[in-house]
């Protein structure tokens, strides 16, 4: 199945080719929203003056922000400029399976970003911010892209020759080692009739670690022992990419680009354990992950018949080598204690899509149709260590096996305007999905599932716009939930595996209202209310045995928002804005054990941050605080649950220069109130409906952390 799948891949790709040849392709302007000379004579005709004191204007149901807006701000790449505008986030990549429709709300000259990891943040971080021409606010729905409604950011730039940005960002910690290798490089420049982006980077360097006491206790209270927990952790995530477009004279687009990377984390700690009547205990827990990965995508988009095709080809792979090791050394004549648990997998990801786009008066039609193939290959072991000092091999069933998916998926989208200030889309579509598994649970199935939405937005004046959205929703199934797991590191928890998982399914319901405050900023309200079938939860499968598996009869409703204060025009503080969000969640599913309703487990509670910050008029210097928390629903298992929370939030404080020999540099003081951070967990001698073992109770604090950005241009 692999190779008849990866041949088809690689003529699709021939394909491309040939057709990008054939077109005599030289870069066309035509395919931008606006005309880019058009663009180019408004940018130039704005004021360079320009500061927060004068906002947006809205030009045809647009929000436009221009390069002098930013002005006060420094910016060296295209995600500084987003990042300052009011009322905007860069939505999450989306978890929907395979490609799918577009999802997240920020486009490139009109165009969805091409891959699939490949997200916003990452393609406007590489984009310097001289190549912008301006931003535009619209409505998702109004723009003929499957998929997309509420506010999406629209950035129009150009290509202006040979550029390119870096960043190097260093982090110190008491008792940890510095992190000096976290860094980033980009480079764009012309090469032929087409454009070639290239990167490398360790986005993902990582120092961390907590100390403090854990109590462990009976549960009348009693002390058993005190462990001492000292914890490290470590990661690197070096990477390249290299992404290259070429528009030909046909309007025709073409794009390929691929990343690798490579990530080594490792975590420590080691913990002495004291109590009453209780000999010393050592104990170490370590981990080690390498993972390493690729991804390759193409896509090519042309005129049809009267149509527009677009033909997208996508591939990922991953190979992961991680184990966990658990030891007890007792200073008595006790035998030492341990295990390990060591993992090796390779998945994979294969997926050849279709778009056909056409126009009938004021209706607008897309036609998609896509196929892909999914698997993980994973072989585990458990090893027990013996009272000789040997590991020795644990039979565990099910922890060793291949999981199989192929998939086909077809949509019709519907979009056209019902008036000049309401716009409505719809999406009708369904997938079938064959999962086989081998090995001891070996099964196979075959399932059929409907999925859609229906969009609606009404923007009532220049001011205000309100969406609403109704979805059937398809969720993503991790294939490492159908194989027997144990997590070593983490007091024992072990799963069964479930050959019989299926995807979540839900109806998802969201109202979202952008109130512009004008030159004052703006407010973004969200509201989501979610029925879910098939949740992926904790579900008992014997008296002492649990597994990841499907729940019915969930729900969820969320509320949010995302506000912009500009305090030029608030209360006259020049170059100081101050940006709240805040959200707050309720959920509930049946418990597997009571008979009673629970909140989802580790689902969200709130979560806010809050922004302030001073660009000083008339000088280069800038500062700024920030204050962040969040809190999650406890963790339950069939014989645990785990709760925790932060005393005070995770609160930073920095200041700018936006021009030392060119480059800007920040310096970050965070955790300044020292946060506590509080966890909970309560062990049952058997499941939770029976008498409490033990509970422990931890104290943690991560201290000061410095951190110095420079970045810059060229």
């Amino acid at each position: 199945m692999r190779s008849k799948f990866g041949a088809a891949a690689m003529i699709s790709l021939a394909t491309f080719h040939q057709m990008v040849l054939a077109n005599d392709i030289i870069i066309d302007e035509q395919e931008q929203s606006i005309p880019l000379e058009t663009a180019k004579q408004n940018n130039s005709a704005s004021n360079p003056s320009k500061d927060l004191s004068q906002g947006p204007v809205t030009e045809d149901g647009k929000i436009i922000y221009e390069p002098s807006f930013f002005e006060i701000f420094a910016p060296q790449t295209a995600l500084d400029m987003v990042r300052e505008i009011p009322g905007f986030s860069i939505s999450e990549t989306s978890e929907d399976r395979g490609l799918g429709n577009a999802s997240q709300n920020v486009l490139i000259n009109g165009k969805r970003i091409s891959g699939k990891s490949n997200d916003a943040q990452t393609v406007l971080g590489r984009l310097a911010a001289s190549q912008i021409i301006r931003f535009e606010i619209v409505d998702g729905s109004s723009l003929s892209i499957s998929g997309l409604n509420g506010q999406v950011l629209n950035v129009i730039s150009e290509s202006k020759g040979l550029s390119g940005n870096f960043r190097w960002r260093t982090q110190f910690r008491e008792r940890l080692p510095a992190n000096l290798f976290d860094a980033e490089l980009n480079i764009t420049t012309p090469l032929g009739k087409g454009e070639l982006t290239f990167g490398i980077n360790n986005n993902g360097a990582f120092r961390g670690g907590r100390e403090g006491p854990e109590i462990v206790t009976d549960a009348d209270g009693n002390i058993i022992f005190i462990r001492e927990n000292d914890t490290r952790f470590r990661t690197e995530r070096p990477a390249i990419n290299a992404s290259y477009s070429v528009t030909g004279n046909s309007g025709s687009i073409f794009n390929i680009g691929g990343s690798a990377s490579f990530n080594p984390s490792r975590r420590n700690n080691e913990s002495p354990i004291n109590g009453p009547n209780l000999a010393l205990i050592n104990e170490l827990r370590q981990g080690r992950d390498d993972e390493v990965s690729f991804e390759f995508n193409s896509d090519y988009e042309f005129d049809f018949i009267g149509a527009r095709l677009k033909l997208i080809a996508f591939q990922r792979y991953l190979n992961r080598d991680s184990d966990s090791l658990f030891l007890q050394n007792f200073n008595d004549d006790s035998p030492d204690e341990g295990s390990q648990f060591n993992t090796i997998q390779g998945e994979g990801e294969s997926i050849l899509r279709s778009e056909l786009r056409w126009s009938s008066g004021k209706n607008d039609w897309q036609l998609s149709l896509e196929g892909a193939y999914n698997f993980l290959d994973r072989t585990s072991e458990l090893l027990i260590l013996d009272a000789g000092g040997i590991f020795q091999d644990e039979p565990l069933d099910g922890a060793s096996a291949r999981v199989e998916e192929l998939r086909s998926e077809a949509t019709l989208s519907y979009s056209r305007s019902l008036s000049s200030n309401i716009n409505l889309q719809t999406i009708l579509g369904a997938e079938i999905s064959n999962i086989s598994q081998d090995g001891s649970n070996g099964l196979s199935r075959t399932f059929v599932r409907p999925k859609g939405s229906l969009a609606l937005t009404w923007r009532p004046n220049s001011k205000l716009d309100i969406n609403a959205r109704i979805e059937r929703r398809v969720g993503q199934l991790n294939f490492g939930s159908f194989l027997a797991s144990v997590d070593i590191g983490n007091n024992g928890n072990s799963n069964s595996g479930n050959p019989l998982l299926v995807p979540p399914q839900s109806w998802v319901g969201e109202v979202e209202l952008n109130r512009s405050l004008g030159d004052a900023g703006s407010i973004k309200l969200t509201l989501e209310a979610e029925s879910i079938s098939d949740l992926i939860d904790q579900v008992p499968t014997g008296i002492d045995s649990e597994a990841v598996g499907n729940v019915d009869g969930a729900r969820r409703f969320n509320i949010g928002i995302d506000s912009t204060f500009l305090l030029d025009n608030i209360i006259g503080w020049k170059g100081a804005k101050l940006d709240i969000r805040a959200e707050y969640e309720s959920s509930s599913v049946p418990d597997q054990i009571f008979d009673i309703r629970r909140p989802i487990s580790r689902s969200l509670i709130r979560r806010y941050s809050v922004d302030f910050r001073h660009d000083i008029v008339g000088s280069n210097w800038a500062w700024g605080l920030n204050a962040r928390d969040g809190r999650r629903n406890d963790n339950l298992r069939l014989d645990f649950l785990s709760e925790g929370s932060n005393d005070l939030p995770f609160t930073t404080l920095f200041i700018e220069n936006k021009d030392v020999f060119g480059l800007k540099v920040n310096l970050q003081i965070q955790n300044l109130f020292d946060q506590v951070e509080r966890r909970r967990e309560e062990f049952f001698v058997e499941r939770r409906d029976g008498p409490i073992s033990t509970i422990e109770s931890f104290e943690g604090r991560s201290g000061l952390f410095y951190r110095f950005i420079i970045t810059g241009t060229f």
